[in-house]
């Protein structure tokens, strides 16, 4: 008796073949207690003022019945009547639905072929007006639990099918209520996940006695949703102990029954024959994908590159004052393109700042995409990259706007991800009342034109000089890029097989504007070292 099993807890399976295939064998024992203790008849015969016990046949009582062992293996969904649905079905008079005309005509036939072939074990399906009391009512270990909404709207919900949502749904019909009541809320905010379930039971009525309801006892209960996945609740036993289940009443009777998965497994012919089956399937919807799709990407016209640009403006760092936002605009360069309907321009959020390693930084996250494309229309001309111009500005809790720097970024030559630190810098005037005035009322100096951060597109000559005008340099914005080119020209390249010069070469002398690019970022860097380097010898001059 010790090695019982208690734990009765659901088990969860995924399953990707037809559950009609699934078979559960259950096996129910009683061992108690006619099979064991012995009974006895009380006995007084006449002249005697005492009670005897006479002897009932222990050695009789002490033995098997043949309902103390049976077995029984099910199918999915296949239904064994009890002795009390027998008695129901078979009389006419409660035969109100279509379920219980077709149950009436399988009692009738039983019992023309001589009678059911289960005793106590027997199922309720999916169709069957059946609910698992102990299942849906107490969801913790309190026994003054109350029934809440959600349990009754979920004894229902999980129950209903796909196939009983009803007919189509006219198309003129609105689907969305703009004006849910509270009502309306409350009943449709539940879950449906469509499964069907399937009862085991066994009556464990005593013989001689007409079988009441509170006689059936939930063996196992089996669930199995749409996806696949199939909960059985208790698993199967396994190596473990049988589960004990005791009647309630002056009998206290004690049941054990075990649970075993006896579906029939594949044989290796059927399993090829399956892997092939789907390696059908798949190339059949390979197929449809591609007739409705196509195979082929859509390449732009020759001597056309297509430049898709997904970016991110991460974060502003060291400006001087709190909450920030940033515009930003792309600026396209003679031979380059876009649609029409594509905006160029942009502008972020407000963030406030953080402190991060001395550092007061702003994240901002915010992405943003272009898709352009250049035409080289003469080779002589050395064709030029777009550029992306931004302007930090920050705003306090008078409304006081300040312009905190400008500064660009040139989108980068080549393919792939690219991390761009923009530095920036903001004009400053030419007396204190500017500073003045922008800490009392806000304003500060502003471009007319922000590009003049690089070179300005209305300008003409050879040299642009920008002598006399005061600047202060202020933070940094970290860029992040994502570059995608596309042209007829990489197809070209693959298929003769040889060695040529970059894409930009064949569209026009590009990759000279990216060497010459390169040599301007090495002299900036140098720059940046040899002033750091004076900054560090004069603090150590000072030092010393």
């Amino acid at each position: 008796m010790d090695n019982w099993s208690t734990d009765k807890s659901t088990a969860y399976y995924r399953s990707r073949d037809p559950i009609n295939n699934f078979r559960i064998k259950v096996t129910l024992h009683r061992i108690t207690s006619a099979t064991i203790i012995p009974q006895h008849n009380v006995v007084q015969q006449e002249g005697q003022s005492h009670v005897e016990m006479g002897d009932m046949g222990s050695k009789a009582s002490m033995g098997p019945r043949p309902d103390d062992r049976e077995e029984f293996t099910f199918q999915w969904q296949q239904k064994l009547f009890s002795q009390r649905e027998m008695t129901e079905y078979s009389n006419k008079s409660n035969v109100l639905t279509y379920l219980d005309e077709k149950y009436n005509h399988e009692v009738t036939s039983l019992e023309q072929k001589g009678g059911r072939p289960n005793k106590r074990i027997f199922s309720y399906v999916d169709h069957d007006r059946f609910t698992n009391l102990e299942e849906y009512d107490t969801m913790t270990t309190s026994p003054n639990e109350d029934q809440s909404f959600l349990v009754e709207r979920m004894s229902q919900v999980r129950r209903r099918r796909q196939a009983d949502r009803g007919g189509n749904i006219p198309r003129n019909k609105n689907l969305v209520n703009m004006k849910p009541t509270e009502d309306f809320i409350r009943n449709n905010h539940v879950i449906n996940t469509p499964q069907q379930t399937m009862y085991i039971m066994a009556d464990l009525s005593a013989r001689n006695r007409t079988p009441e309801l509170s006689d059936e006892y939930v063996l196992c209960t089996i669930q199995v949703d749409n996806n696949g996945v199939i909960s059985i609740k208790p698993d199967f036993n396994r190596s473990r102990g049988p589960y004990r289940l005791e009647t309630e009443g002056e009998r206290r009777e004690i049941y054990e029954y075990t649970l075993q998965h006896v579906s029939k497994a594949m044989s290796s012919q059927e399993q090829d024959r399956e892997h092939k089956m789907y390696k059908e399937l798949y190339a059949k919807h390979i197929e449809t994908l591609a007739a409705s799709v196509g195979e082929q990407f859509e390449m732009p016209p020759p001597g056309i590159l297509r430049l898709n640009l997904y970016g991110e403006i991460v974060s502003a760092r060291n400006f001087e004052y709190d909450n920030l936002h940033i515009n930003f605009f792309l600026e396209l360069p003679r031979n380059w393109t876009s649609d029409h309907g594509q905006q160029l321009s942009g502008v972020t959020h407000t963030a406030a700042t953080k402190v991060e390693d001395k550092d007061n930084v702003a994240y901002f996250s915010y992405p943003f995409e272009y898709e352009i494309f250049f035409r080289n229309e003469t080779e002589d001309d050395m064709p030029q990259w777009p550029l992306l111009f931004l302007q930090v500005l920050s705003v306090d809790s008078w409304q006081r706007y300040r312009t905190e720097g400008y500064g660009y970024c040139s989108i980068p030559s080549a393919p792939g991800v690219h991390h761009k630190i923009t530095h920036t810098w903001r004009p400053v005037g030419n007396s204190l009342v500017d500073p003045m005035r922008r800490f009392f009322v806000g304003g500060s100096p502003e471009l007319e034109d922000p590009t003049y951060t690089a070179v300005p597109t209305t300008f003409d000559g050879q040299r642009l000089s920008k002598f006399g005008f005061r600047t202060e340099s202020s933070g940094s914005i970290q860029i992040k890029l994502y570059c995608v080119q596309q042209s007829q020209a990489f197809l070209e390249t693959t298929t003769k097989k040889r060695k040529t010069a970059t894409l930009l070469d064949r569209l026009g002398g590009m990759s000279a504007q990216s060497n010459i690019m390169n040599v301007l970022d090495a002299f900036q860097k140098a720059r940046k070292r040899m002033q750091s380097a004076r900054e560090n010898l004069a603090s150590t001059m000072g030092a010393a």
